[in-house]
């Protein structure tokens, strides 16, 4: 089994339940974990805040995202949301030109 880039974010969260695969789900409270830190991305110590970790499960969510009842997790962090998606590349525009004027 290969070890994930510290990079690349992981979960930790409140809870955990088992998924129909038995493998473990995240729960609860989300946040943005990177792998080999003590902390979450927002800056929450892991121990102090009784979070769990999920090393197998990328921390891929996106702020349009919409939690229903049904869904394990009730809430995604902000905070680590905003420091995962990052901003636009250099020059590139959430928006295009179509007719230039002249």
């Amino acid at each position: 089994m290969g070890m994930r880039s510290s990079r690349t974010p992981s979960v930790a969260a409140s809870g955990e339940e088992i998924g129909s695969d038995g493998v473990r789900q995240p729960g609860g409270e989300v946040h943005a974990w990177l792998p080999g830190q003590n902390q979450t991305v927002c800056g929450l110590a892991l121990s102090r805040t009784r979070l769990r970790r999920f090393p197998h499960i990328s921390f891929d969510y996106s702020g349009t995202d919409v939690l229903t009842e049904a869904d394990a997790v009730g809430w995604i962090c902000p905070r680590c949301l905003a420091a995962t998606t990052g901003r636009r590349g250099e020059g590139r525009r959430g928006w295009v030109r179509d007719s230039p004027r002249p």
